[in-house]
């Protein structure tokens, strides 16, 4: 068959027609019969605007399918607010980190403001590129789990009025408002509970250890070893364990050296999947006793269940949350360190004895 290059293009239909072109706030103002400045003005939630007229407008916005553009909108408002925040986390599929952005965007949704977010995976450089991608598109604040060592590359955005909270690390060289988890005292405590149950010896499974929240819970750890005047040489410590595959094949070398720990701290949600899989595939998680550091899907119907020492990563996302509107809205006090309690949910495997 031969086509007419002039042929028109064909859908099932018929002729394709050229896509509607947006309603700009001129057609508004046009159908409303009112000026721009009035439709400005109701779209952008301002005073001096009598209800009828208002209603009007609202009704040629719903006929035109009118879409605010925010980003030339806020350099009219008065305030130059974008209503839109940055939300900078470790790894969005991490469970933890996935609560945190719920319960920012819950208290977000009540404003009226967008989020935006993206993963670092650790890296601080990447941490970085996101910062200033964020300030360029003009974004209200910027809640950070922060990659980088210290933080002096921020104080800038400070400076400028820019409103800043760091999530479960805590900013190093500037100030600024932080909402953090016990980590120190949850660590302890899981020593303890091990401790109670007949375990002196106790290893510590580690996450990176350049984060903060990594040292935090090994200092929790071996402070809790030194009241309890455990040795620390039977506390087998492995760090830098950066996924559950890493971890799982570290605590199958554990458990297969001459003397393995008859107890197992996994200082981190990962890390404890990882172990929970190398004790299975030995045959020992009715034998190890193993407590982990924040909770995990599903692990309340595992046999025996999984012990944690529980994070609530929903409220901490809504305390920072909180706390970047407060500053948003004009609170110009001290920076603030928030301290949020863990729940110790005692499930199983912490409390296996040790062998008799």
């Amino acid at each position: 068959m031969v086509y007419d290059k002039e042929m028109t293009s064909m859908s099932p239909q018929g002729p394709k027609s050229a896509p509607r072109q947006r309603a700009t706030m001129r057609d508004v103002a046009e159908l409303a019969g009112v000026g721009i400045k009035t439709v400005s003005r109701v779209v952008n939630d301002e005073p001096n605007v009598s209800p009828a007229m208002a209603e009007r407008v609202r009704r040629a916005v719903t006929e035109l399918m009118y879409q605010h553009n925010l980003a030339a909108g806020n350099l009219r408002r008065s305030d130059r607010r974008s209503l839109s925040i940055g939300l900078i986390l470790a790894n969005v599929a991490n469970p933890f980190d996935a609560a945190v952005h719920r319960g920012v965007e819950d208290v977000a949704n009540s404003h009226g403001v967008a989020v935006f977010s993206a993963s670092t995976d650790e890296n601080p450089d990447r941490e970085r590129s996101l910062n200033a991608a964020f300030t360029a598109r003009r974004v209200d604040g910027l809640i950070v789990v922060s990659a980088n060592p210290t933080h002096d590359f921020l104080a800038a955005d400070l400076e400028v009025g820019m409103s800043i909270v760091f999530v479960d690390r805590p900013p190093v060289g500037i100030e600024a408002d932080s909402v953090l988890v016990d980590n120190f005292g949850g660590a302890a405590q899981a020593v303890e509970h091990l401790h109670s149950h007949g375990h002196r010896s106790i290893a510590f499974l580690g996450d990176r250890s350049t984060l903060w929240t990594a040292r935090e819970r090994h200092s929790g750890f071996l402070a809790a070893l030194e009241k309890l005047h455990i040795d620390a040489a039977n506390a087998p410590t492995i760090d830098n364990l950066s996924n559950e595959y890493v971890a799982e094949a570290a605590v199958r070398s554990l458990m297969e050296a001459s003397e393995p720990p008859t107890a197992l701290f996994a200082a981190q949600n990962l890390v404890t999947i990882g172990a929970i899989r190398a004790l299975r595939s030995l045959g020992l998680e009715q034998e190890i006793a193993l407590v982990g550091f924040d909770d995990l899907p599903l692990a309340d119907l595992l046999q025996p269940g999984v012990t944690v020492i529980a994070q609530d990563p929903l409220q901490t996302g809504k305390l920072a949350a909180e706390r970047i509107f407060d500053r948003i809205n004009g609170d110009a006090g001290p920076a603030q360190r928030i301290l949020v309690p863990t729940r110790f949910l005692v499930r199983g495997t912490g409390e296996i004895p040790p062998p008799s």
